[in-house]
């Protein structure tokens, strides 16, 4: 065998588990099918300004091993997550807090004062909630559901809200006090320099192949691996021969302005339904670039094909038994490794994406 390991996709599980792999010794190798690495983390600088081409991406963590991990290679700001949410001409905080509730009503003042706001507006639901609309109301009442959660769900799922299952909405976050901090992890920023420049360092010293399309060559990359450790679609790697796992795509319109700063914040949510995308991100804002242009990005939610970019799972229940299927197939293959949001179709943040791959890395290692 020439390599150890082969690992398709140079995302973060591949960076991970490939930068553990060869502090081990191993031989490893990276493919990628696009013309660089980091996966939908990736950065580019544009007037001197770290862009997140694939969308806003804030590291945050309670897992303080996976912090000194990714810490270990870069430097991380101090960036707080306090996104803004825009519905018609009315500005709001989010996540739901006393700013947000105190602007949405007059009289509330106190804690005691939104919760009887909202305590009240939930008695609207009497039953267990069958669609997505009755669960967001069960938990936060209509006036926030219609202003801050409504349009901004219908435009991502591209359904109505009341053909949506309720589960897609477990909980949302309600905060009695004066807090615009979205995450409660004890971790958070964004690497100082971009992710680019993080998952430069974890894979340094590693061979990489860029635009190689490992699934043509299957038989060929198998030949010269012990193991092959496979982050690209579950489906496609069977050939899509039970048919095809459905995602959500977006896209991104980016525009470089002659302003130093254009929104204030670096996300700011559309909830409404006056405009089609969903948010805008103002990338400077991320690691407070000094620069006399600012870089903006619309984001659209888009339905998805198979020649788009695939973003969010659609976890109903045709595809979460397709999957299984799937899944059952995957546990057959020899000497293949799946992990991964694609290989596992499962919405991954950055920091559960990592400990992953540092898990299965070790339960691999301590199989041998």
């Amino acid at each position: 065998m020439k390599y150890d390991y082969i690992i398709v996709g140079a995302g973060l599980f591949g960076a991970t588990f490939a930068n553990l792999a060869k502090k081990d010794g191993k031989k490893v190798l990276v493919i990628e099918k696009r013309n660089h690495i980091a996966g939908n983390v990736y950065t580019e600088e544009i007037e001197g300004i770290n862009v997140h081409k694939y969308g806003a991406h804030i590291f945050h963590t309670d897992d303080k091993e996976v912090w000194d991990y990714v810490n270990s290679f870069v430097e991380f700001n101090r960036y707080t997550n306090s996104p803004i949410a825009r519905y018609k001409d009315e500005v709001y905080n989010m996540p739901f807090n006393m700013n947000t509730f105190s602007k949405i009503w007059d009289d509330v003042i106190t804690p005691e004062d939104a919760k009887r706001h909202i305590e009240e507006e939930k008695k609207e639901i009497t039953h267990e909630p069958q669609n997505l609309e009755e669960q967001a109301i069960s938990l936060v009442g209509r006036t926030i559901y219609e202003k801050l959660v409504k349009g901004y769900t219908e435009k991502q799922w591209n359904r109505d809200c009341k053909s949506l299952p309720s589960f897609i909405i477990k909980r949302l976050p309600v905060r009695f006090i004066y807090d615009n901090n979205y995450f409660n992890d004890k971790y958070q920023g964004i690497p100082i320099g971009g992710y680019t420049k993080l998952v430069e360092k974890m894979l340094e010293g590693i061979e990489i192949k860029l635009e190689e399309d490992f699934l043509p060559k299957k038989d060929y990359y198998k030949a010269i691996a012990n193991k092959i450790v496979y982050t690209g679609m579950l489906d496609e790697y069977f050939d899509c021969k039970l048919g095809r796992l459905e995602y959500r795509s977006l896209r991104f319109d980016t525009k470089v302005l002659d302003t130093n700063n254009f929104q204030g914040n670096a996300v700011v949510n559309y909830t409404g339904k006056e405009v089609d995308y969903t948010r805008v991100i103002e990338h400077k804002h991320f690691e407070s670039t000094p620069s006399k242009k600012t870089v903006i990005t619309y984001e659209y939610p888009d339905d998805w094909n198979h020649e788009k970019e695939a973003y969010y799972v659609i976890n109903d229940e045709k595809n979460n038994n397709l999957k299984e299927e799937y899944q059952k197939l995957a546990k057959q293959e020899q000497n293949i490794i799946f992990g991964g949001r694609l290989a596992e179709y499962k919405y991954y943040d950055m920091d559960d994406v990592i400990r992953s791959a540092i898990n299965i890395y070790n339960d691999e290692k301590n199989s041998c």
